[in-house]
């Protein structure tokens, strides 16, 4: 009875030890490859400029003049 107890091993036991080392190793490869691409992609959107549209500095020409349009009647179709 004392030897059936030693010779039968967990579930996690037995998980543990079919573990592939080369699984683990591709695993650990393809997660810094995932880690290494998110913080280039993050470095290069954090480094490039957006060039907004200015007005130049030196220009001396009025700003332009908005004017509002006159009220009009509303238009009625006639559907007779």
């Amino acid at each position: 009875m004392n030897t059936s107890m030693k010779t039968t091993k967990s579930t996690y036991s037995l998980l543990v030890g079919s573990e592939e080392k080369g699984r683990s190793i591709f695993e650990g490869a393809i997660c810094a490859l995932i880690v290494l691409c998110t913080a280039f992609s993050g470095w290069q959107f954090a480094s490039n400029s957006v060039a907004l549209p200015r007005m130049p500095a030196t220009s001396n020409a009025p700003a332009p003049m908005i004017a509002k349009a006159a009220p009009q009647p509303p238009v009625v179709a006639d559907r007779g």
